[in-house]
């Protein structure tokens, strides 16, 4: 082959590359997926385990049974979240996460070792670690739901391109909003270049045709003006019958000086008792068009001034209006409040080092709240301050918001583990009093809490024993999703068992009832039970297969709604780990 045809065909090679390299072009980001210890344990079809809940029943704090249960799981957020995904898939309202800010100091732990600032790969495992989390944390946000995601400057530009262009993420029309929040009043003045005093929010909605306005007021002042100096003059036409605040005279035509700007009336205005008597215009820079002037006349909102302006009151509609929140949250408290929240409850202790202060959560939780019976997340919950914020809440407002916190059991520093050692004891501190650092007692908020560790089932393959195991061990997950705590009738034997005895337990909440059935053998004895119970009952029935049992039931249908266990939840983990 000559050397001029080996050039062509070269050219030929390289224009087609060049062509497959354009097709696959895409605008986001790049970076090597690091595998990750946690999610190997549950996608390695070799030794598959599965996770599930078990409750700590030594440590339910329960001070109200009328009052909404909150949660607090112990373990690797990946598995807390997968176990949710099945147990509240859309039904949680807010999310609040304060991920490790990967600063390279020892505060991002990936497959069990800390991540250093010269780790060629910290960027990569970052990602690797934060994509994996808020796509799970994604499906358990209803349509109108709302995550705020708290960052510095080592990873904001990464995240926010994550969470824009990285499929099953949130995209970037979904962005709410970058809130800057004033976490210190005076800055470290050691820095080279900027003394830093501010952190950031990312604001995502999971559907952005859906969130809310976030507020915490209403629009302040009962009137406003009808002038706005940065418009264009334009003439307006009044009728007569416009109040007026005092009781006689007239109103000259002519121009009158309003502070910086001219308004100018064409026609006398002839006042007695408090109403203009015939119609004028006027010329000046309107903050409205013609049709809303003779809205406001209409309902006798606008009014004359004594220095002849014009003003309207707010109409009842503008009056439950609501004011967003700024870009700029400064007054929302700061990590020396948070560092002292902490102390004051733990008897001058130091337990961690740099929490978030319990206003900032409130305020936005608060900013989203509509009707204060929230769910509320925080998969990264550290010490406990979203559960904190969600119980002053309740108490200043009277709401029924329930909180879900989910953190691991890591030894901080050598010192606390913080699961047990902080989190939940200062949730149970603020439920149930404390004293402070000058032993002043601290009333307690009251509220109610169940704790619960991941477990595992291991599931190599989808073997009748395998399902029966996973059957078995699945009971306080359906309890979780249910909401129903209290335990109305026990199992009379574990499934698999022989003998002729009749398997089924019956749990409850105030209002609702769930029914898990361990053999279809026992379907009459379960419907003979609960025929007497009034209220609705969701009812999870083993299945090998997929089967819930329609036909059995039919004569109850109205009260019953189905489902087959495991397959329910296999369904939900199949999709996650595959």
């Amino acid at each position: 082959m000559s050397k001029k045809l080996e050039i062509e065909k070269l050219n030929i090679e390289i224009e087609r590359l060049k062509k497959e390299l354009k097709k696959r072009k895409k605008y986001g980001l790049v970076w090597e997926e690091k595998p990750e210890e946690v999610v190997e344990m549950c996608t390695n079809p070799k030794r598959k385990k599965l996770p599930v809940l078990k409750e700590v029943k030594n440590k339910e704090i329960i001070t109200d049974k009328d009052k909404p249960v909150n949660l607090l799981i112990e373990g690797d957020n990946y598995h807390a979240l997968s176990v949710l995904n099945y147990t509240h898939a859309k039904k949680v309202d807010v999310i609040y996460i304060d991920p490790p800010y990967n600063t390279g100091n020892k505060d991002f732990i990936f497959n069990d070792r800390y991540v250093d600032r010269e780790d060629a790969y910290r960027h990569s495992k970052w990602l690797s670690f934060m994509e994996k989390r808020l796509k799970l944390a994604k499906s358990l946000l209803k349509d109108t739901g709302v995550i705020f995601v708290s960052i510095d400057d080592n990873e904001v530009a990464q995240l926010k391109l994550l969470m824009d262009r990285q499929p099953d993420l949130f995209g970037e029309r979904n962005l709410v909003g970058i809130l800057k929040w004033k976490r210190k009043k005076q800055p470290s003045f050691l820095h080279n270049q900027i003394a830093g005093i501010a952190e950031y929010i990312l604001v995502y909605a999971r559907n952005i045709n859906f969130a809310p306005k976030l507020s915490l007021e209403k629009i302040k002042g009962d009137t406003k003006p009808l002038f706005n100096p940065s418009n264009k003059e334009a003439l307006r036409i009044f009728h007569k019958g416009i109040r007026v605040t005092y009781k006689e005279g007239i109103i000259k035509k002519g121009k009158y000086k309003i502070r910086t700007m001219i308004i100018e009336y064409l026609d006398d205005v002839v006042i007695k008792d408090f109403r203009t008597q015939n119609d004028f215009q006027m010329r000046a820079k309107f903050r409205d068009g013609q049709n809303n002037i003779d809205k406001y006349i209409t309902k006798d909102l606008i009014f004359i001034t004594k220095n002849n302006t014009l003003r309207r009151e707010i109409s009842e509609e503008e009056s439950e209006t609501l004011k967003p929140i700024t870009d700029l949250l400064l007054d929302w408290g700061q990590n020396q409040d948070a560092f002292g929240e902490l102390r004051n409850i733990f008897g001058g202790k130091i337990v961690f080092e740099n929490p978030k202060p319990t206003l900032l959560i409130k305020n936005l939780i608060k900013s989203y709240t509509k009707n204060k019976s929230e769910v509320i997340l925080d998969f990264m919950a550290g010490t406990g301050t979203t559960g904190h914020a969600v119980l002053e809440l309740n108490k200043e407002d009277g709401g029924q918001r329930r909180f879900i916190l989910c953190t691991n059991n890591r030894d901080e520093n050598g010192t606390h583990k913080i699961c047990t050692d902080v989190c939940y004891p200062r949730i149970k501190k603020v439920i149930k009093g404390y004293k402070n650092l000058k032993g002043q007692k601290v009333e307690g908020l009251g509220g109610n809490l169940k704790y619960f560790k991941t477990d595992f089932v291991d599931y190599d393959e989808p073997t009748d024993r395998n399902k029966i195991k996973l059957t078995e061990q699945t009971i306080e997950m359906l309890c979780v999703k249910e909401g129903t705590f209290e335990e109305v009738l026990p199992a009379r034997r574990s499934l698999g068992a022989g003998g002729d005895q009749k398997s089924f337990k019956i749990f409850k909440n105030t209002d609702h009832y769930t029914g898990i059935i361990f053999d279809q053998v026992a379907i009459p004895a379960f419907k003979k039970t609960i025929k007497d119970i009034k209220g609705k009952f969701s009812v999870y029935v083993f299945s090998l297969g997929d089967e819930t049992f329609d036909d059995e039931f039919k004569d109850v249908k109205q009260k019953v709604q189905l489902s087959p266990i495991p397959e329910a939840i296999l369904r939900v983990y199949r999709r996650i780990f595959k």
